[in-house]
């Protein structure tokens, strides 16, 4: 369930601060805040609900207002939970998932005087939904997953990152590349996937070998390369003069040996899982 802030009513809101600051000045200084309004082209127009989005205090105050929303859940005794404006509320069936969202529902728009987001709000089961990049397994055993469109955005990511090794050094790339996926993983080494992790991790040296291979060009600059690399011949100069893609010989052995993950790790390159 996620719910839409643009609706927030603004005497609603200092009500729920006022409770938790007594502070005059403060309280006037947020509600200039949150009537601030916003510029579009050049012109100002007021604001009479929500909050500004964006803005610092923005999150905080949501999360003021939801705070109510989360005692009404612990009140009804549910499982739930809640990031910002998103939400996921655990039932034991379909029927009881309709029934919640119904009367969650009705709450939200009554008595928060909110909105629900219908379009990005559903029943269904849990490995259907992703939560903060996260999803579940189906099964008796369930497990937490990373959520396929958080996957793609990596790949996007590292697409961008190698796609443009070609006319920098390895150095630089790595520069740019090692920092996102220590912070990915950091993120993202909570799923009970590891195999996940250990597939990416792959896939992204595999990206490495076929860019390096880019940079090399000609077969003899390739051939010298691979023997600096300690690949023996004849496979050096066999792998060199192949007319293959660089997808292709990226997985090939020369390649392997050649650019082998002790040599990436050499290079600083972090595994998005510690035993691969």
């Amino acid at each position: 369930m996620v719910v839409s802030f643009d609706r927030v009513n603004h005497d609603k809101l200092m009500g729920q601060i006022a409770k938790r600051v007594e502070d005059k000045r403060l309280l006037k200084l947020i509600r200039a805040f949150l009537n601030a309004g916003v510029m579009e082209n050049g012109l100002v127009s007021p604001s009479v609900e929500g909050t500004p989005q964006g803005g610092p205090l923005s999150p905080l105050l949501s999360n003021l207002v939801l705070d109510e929303f989360d005692r009404e859940l612990e009140r009804r005794g549910h499982r739930f939970v809640r990031y910002a404006d998103d939400s996921n509320i655990y039932v034991r069936s379909e029927r009881a998932g309709q029934r919640v969202m119904e009367s969650i529902t009705q709450f939200i728009t009554q008595e928060l005087k909110l909105k629900v987001n219908e379009a990005k709000s559903a029943v269904a089961r849990p490995q259907e939904r992703k939560f903060l990049g996260f999803s579940f397994t189906a099964g008796p055993e369930v497990k937490r997953v990373i959520a396929p469109k958080a996957v793609d955005r990596f790949k996007q990511r590292i697409r961008e990152i190698t796609g443009r090794a070609k006319g920098v050094s390895m150095k630089t790339t790595m520069e740019e590349l090692a920092p996102y996926m220590r912070g990915w993983r950091s993120y993202f080494g909570f799923c009970e996937t590891p195999e996940v992790l250990i597939g990416l991790t792959r896939w992204v040296r595999l990206r490495l070998r076929a860019a390096l291979w880019r940079q090399w060009k000609t077969p003899r600059r390739r051939r010298a390369a691979l023997l600096e690399l300690g690949v023996r011949e004849p496979l050096a100069s066999n792998t060199a003069g192949s007319g293959r893609g660089p997808w292709y010989l990226a997985k090939a052995k020369a390649l392997s040996v050649g650019l082998s993950n002790a040599y990436f790790k050499s290079l600083g390159l972090p595994s998005l899982f510690e035993d691969c």
